[in-house]
């Protein structure tokens, strides 16, 4: 559930541990997706309560109206990427930050948790077939 390491680090670990992939991928993954409705709730709610202060709303109000037009750019296919983005497994690019994209960019609430929690299944396969496999040659 932390920040920037996410399953991308509880997974090897839980490989050098020598834990079966099927339960640390299952732990990995629900402790990574449980945060994301919440981000994404919390995300956006402090971004427009950010927006009413004088000296740096403008500031917030920037980002939102930008995530906006974003959106309206991208279009249909503003899912696909949100998805291609938290499925690669490197630092950065998880739940949390999907998450805050997702809420910068206004997308819908439902769509964006099922989109993250299919990226989030995705990277842990990956990291598990990295992980089992790195680990199985040592």
């Amino acid at each position: 559930m932390l920040p920037i390491v996410e399953l991308r680090g509880a997974i090897p670990i839980g490989a050098g541990f020598d834990l079966p992939f099927w339960t640390n991928y299952a732990i990995a993954v629900a402790g990574n997706i449980l945060p994301v409705p919440f981000l994404i709730l919390f995300a956006t709610k402090i971004l427009r309560w950010l927006t009413k202060f004088r000296k740096i709303g403008p500031f917030f109000q920037k980002i939102l109206d930008k995530g906006e037009e974003k959106a309206a750019k991208i279009g249909n296919v503003e899912l696909l990427g949100l998805f291609c983005f938290v499925a690669v497994p490197l630092p950065g690019t998880g739940a949390w930050t999907g998450s805050l994209i997702a809420a910068t960019l206004s997308l819908k609430f439902w769509p964006s948790v099922a989109t993250i929690a299919a990226g989030v299944a995705a990277s842990g396969i990956i990291m598990g077939i990295l992980s089992y496999g790195l680990f199985s040659l040592f």
